[in-house]
């Protein structure tokens, strides 16, 4: 039935086997036709049978086609899925498996097609079935992706895209929607947009095509309601501490953490009035102590930690915030959403810095912020006033990174523990941090929550801030630079990357050594980085 249905879709164009660029055939405009009557006695080999066939279609073919198609659901995709199926067919009279995998209700679809070199006739394909439908999958809007995306790393690909993407296109990427606002036709579909009549978007700042299909892939991968997608890691952040704690408020967070976001809590908070308790990652008695003893609006915190990699027991603080009304948040970054879900063990909120492994490689700074939407709309609300809105095109590279997230994922969670039990069993480093060791304090914590224990290990070389920044030096992989999670392998040292401004004493005081080192672990072969590694090592 596909065979017969090409047949009359292109009945008798002229092939030919081989390139000819002589120029001896005449022009089209020269009389040439392309007839639409299908002739049943033509030798079928003669069509079939020829290698690499090219068909010699008019110049303006594709224009033609393409004007009337706009009318017709796109047909010329299905016509150019026709031709490439026949000119890539060398199989004999038969159609290949290829051709033969076209869906069938496309190919029935199309039912005649007369095609004239002039520009009076024009491409006519008739499709029963269309209703002026985007190619996307007919009534896939609500379609939930767990119907039949089951795994995380389909997850990370399709979700977003596969099914009713906001943007009108054939295209398998998502398109980047460049533009900083957006028209309505009518006063009238502007006040439908306003009552929330229509959907639409308005100003770049409150929402691009792009930046929506990033949105609902990390909404889908985080089991999420809603995410907002901001300009960095920090902005996510802040703008969530803003708008969720309250003037005169209090929250809970720990004792590791990122330095910037520890600056923030110390420094611009105090400005409204909010203050903070600060408490062990392990310490769930202090956390019951301040629950009992204040109003604490928010417990936010990162698990694992930056630089030591603690872990927090997600799902035993969720419970206790919740009985005295406090909101849960959880910075995932160095978990990615493959390792750890926040969320279903009962965080409120889960943010990450998207430059890091949702990006994947270090070319894009971005954050997000996942929960419930009565919580992200809050913050939503927020951030646009704030502004600190993600650039189209940056989060086109987010969502081009995340359809390798899987795999990259895998890849690091492997190299990272390998060589956390190979540098603890060396006698150059004193200490490891890395919660898939057993000696790691949240070691059976981290066994509990996570399914993967990521990509960065921090350890103490045996040795004084020199040495260690020999050791560092002598590696030949890894980029000494700041940030962790891409494609690349990062090393740095905490004492001059992070805090340098800072007397030793007062870096001891939050734990950082002089002889500390992050490494962030890429997907460059094991062999090479195991090599390269006790190679430096064996340099000091």
């Amino acid at each position: 039935m596909a065979a017969s249905s090409y047949a009359r879709a292109f009945p008798s164009f002229e092939c030919r086997s081989e390139p000819d660029f002589s120029g001896s055939l005449p022009h089209p405009k020269a009389g040439v036709r392309f007839s639409g009557k299908y002739n049943s006695g033509s030798n079928r080999s003669q069509v079939y049978g020829l290698s690499s066939l090219i068909f010699r279609f008019p110049p303006n073919f594709v224009r033609q086609l393409s004007i009337k198609a706009r009318r017709n659901c796109s047909n010329i995709g299905v016509a150019q899925v026709v031709a490439a199926s026949w000119s890539n067919n060398q199989a004999g009279p038969e159609f290949t498996p290829a051709a033969s995998a076209v869906d069938s209700s496309a190919s029935a679809a199309v039912t005649s097609i007369g095609i004239t070199a002039g520009d009076e006739e024009v491409a006519v394909v008739e499709n029963a079935d269309c209703n002026d439908q985007n190619v996307q999958i007919k009534g896939s809007t609500g379609v939930k992706y767990a119907s039949f995306l089951n795994l995380d790393g389909s997850v990370a690909i399709h979700a977003g895209e596969r099914l009713g993407r906001g943007i009108v296109t054939d295209a398998i990427t998502t398109p980047v929607v460049n533009t900083s606002a957006y028209f309505f036709n009518k006063t009238s579909d502007l006040i439908d947009f306003k009552e929330k009549r229509r959907a639409s978007f308005e100003y770049g700042r409150y929402g691009n095509p792009t930046t929506v299909v990033l949105e609902e892939k990390i909404s889908a991968l985080e089991g999420a309601e809603s995410t907002l997608i901001v300009a960095s890691g920090m902005c996510a952040s802040t703008v969530m501490l803003l708008a969720l704690v309250p003037a005169g408020g209090h929250i809970v967070t720990t004792t590791d953490c990122y330095r910037k976001t520890r600056v923030f809590i110390e420094t611009i908070l105090p400005k409204m009035g909010i203050t903070a308790t600060v408490i062990d990652p392990a310490d769930m008695g202090a956390l019951e102590l301040t629950l009992n003893q204040k109003k604490v609006d928010l417990f936010f915190t990162e698990s694992p930690t930056n630089p030591f990699l603690r872990c927090v027991d997600i799902e035993l603080v969720s419970k206790l915030c919740r009985e005295k009304g406090a909101l849960v948040c959880i910075d995932g970054t160095f978990a990615t959403p493959l390792n750890q879900k926040a969320l279903a063990l009962g965080a409120d909120l889960v943010v990450h810095s998207a430059t890091k492994f949702l990006g994947g490689h270090n070319d894009v700074l971005a954050g997000c912020i996942s929960g419930p939407e009565k919580l992200v709309s809050v913050i939503r609300n927020l951030h646009h006033i704030l502004g600190g809105a993600l650039n189209p095109n940056a989060a086109y590279l987010i969502i081009r990174g995340m359809k390798t997230l899987h795999l990259r994922v895998q890849q690091q969670n492997s190299t990272a523990l390998r060589m956390a039990e190979i540098l603890e069993a060396h006698p150059k480093v004193n200490h490891v941090y890395y919660p898939g060791l057993p000696s790691h304090p949240e070691y059976h914590l981290a066994k509990k929550q996570m399914t993967g224990f990521g990509g960065v290990v921090s350890f103490e070389v045996d040795g004084d801030l020199l040495t260690t920044a020999k050791f560092v030096d002598a590696l030949r992989i890894p980029y000494i630079a700041p940030s962790f999670g891409g494609c690349e392998s990062i090393v740095d040292q905490p004492a001059i990357m992070s805090y340098w401004d800072l007397c030793q004493s007062d870096r001891a005081k939050y734990g950082i050594l002089d002889n500390l080192v992050r490494f962030s672990f890429g997907v460059e072969d094991f062999e090479d980085v195991k090599a390269d590694v006790l190679q430096a090592l064996d340099s000091i």
